[in-house]
Formats: C-alpha cells, structure tokens, sequence
C-alpha cells in the first residue's frame, strides 16, 4: 500500500506519493543535461518541459519542523524538528535517519519500520510545517546578483528568481539562462530560455530548488 505525502504550502498544496521519486535530474559528475536529445550536447537552449524541477526532491535538512501522522492511530501523531545529525524521534522507534531524504523517501522508510514491528499496513503520513532556512543565487547579467532566501514554505520559479534580483540589466539575455544543480554529488546545468517561459504562460515554469545556482548570460549585438 502506498502512503501519500503532503508537502502543504502557502495556496499550493503539493501531495507526493511515497514512492515518488525524481529520477530526470540524476546523471553523472559535470554532465550537461539539455531537456530533448535534439539538443543534449550542443549550445540551444533547453525547452523547459523536460527539465521541469519537481519540489518531491527536496530534501529534509536540520531544523526542518515536521508533523507525522498514521492513519486510525492517533497516539502516534507527533510534530518533531530534525537535528544537527539528521535524526528525529518518533513514538515506539526513537530515532530515525531522515535528514538527505526526500519526504517521500522518508515517508517509505518510517512506513517500514512501524510496519516491521508494529502495524499492520501502516499509512504514514509527512507534513514540513516549517523549512529551515534555504537559499539560491542569481549571477550574471541582473541588477541585483547575490544570494536570495526562499519565502517560507513557498517555492520560486525561475522567473520570480529573476525578479527577486531586480530582473535583467540592458545587457542580459533572457534566451541565455543557466541552472547549475548538484543532485546526489552529481552536478547538472540546465539551459533554459526565459523568454520562451514568459510568453509561453500554457507550460509550467521552471521550479528552483535550494543551493541553485542561476546565471544570466550576456546578450550579443
């Protein structure tokens, strides 16, 4: 039986499956990573369809607040904050690894420890009622480059990034936007064209995810 996650934010609820695992992002050490094999390789930008960021790879980090629950057991439910070493404390199991796991990974593993020695089928739920705080950067051709944090519970697409350092100087270039990633020890750099997500309001934006880092390329005349 699968568990849900609920990863509750400000207007947007986001529920993640507890097998819901991101697996577009993984690749090897430096690999530039384009959104088609059309232009995998080559300088074109990527079409942001492909390399669309899902927030199911966040990942719980010391001082994030979280609230369990389990289904028909009541006296189980319990708000925590995970530690300096990753660890949270939860009824019957004490301490339980989290911290570098997804919500759901962490959901899949509390799951199977209740269900190894204590329930039946247990459905376990995971709540982040509070983020530690978590930052990006945004480099290059903007009017304001630095280190910006994220709104508390609340995720930030790459156009709002943008926006948050005071949008494009006279000589960015929107069609050349760089992501740089590291998922797994893995670093990835996405290629995106933001003017093609401004006006293409039908596709969904581009999601940043904690320690990106952006870049404004240059325009050439």
């Amino acid at each position: 039986m699968f568990s849900h996650v609920c990863l509750t934010r400000i207007g947007r609820p986001l529920v993640l499956t507890a097998v819901g695992i991101f697996a577009g992002c993984v690749g090897v050490q430096g690999q530039e990573v384009a959104a088609t094999a059309s232009v995998a390789g080559t300088n074109q930008p990527a079409s942001p369809a492909a390399v669309q960021a899902d927030n199911s790879i966040w990942v719980l980090s010391p001082n994030d607040e979280i609230v369990m629950t389990v289904f028909q057991e009541d006296d189980l439910s319990t708000k925590t904050t995970v530690d300096v070493d990753g660890m949270v404390m939860l009824p019957l199991v004490g301490e339980v690894k989290v911290g570098g796991m997804t919500l759901a990974q962490a959901t899949a593993r509390i799951q199977q420890l209740y269900d190894k020695d204590y329930l039946v089928n247990p459905q376990v739920n995971l709540i982040v009622d509070k983020f530690a705080e978590r930052h990006f950067a945004v480099l290059g051709q903007v009017q304001r480059p630095g280190s910006f944090d994220f709104p508390q519970n609340e995720p930030v697409s790459l156009l709002e990034a943008i926006a948050m350092a005071g949008g494009y100087t006279r000589l960015g270039a929107p069609s050349k936007v760089s992501v740089r990633r590291v998922v797994n020890g893995a670093t990835q750099i996405y290629r995106l064209d933001a003017d093609q997500l401004a006006q293409d309001l039908k596709k969904k934006n581009f999601q940043v995810l904690p320690n990106d880092v952006i870049t404004v390329g240059e325009r050439t005349f």
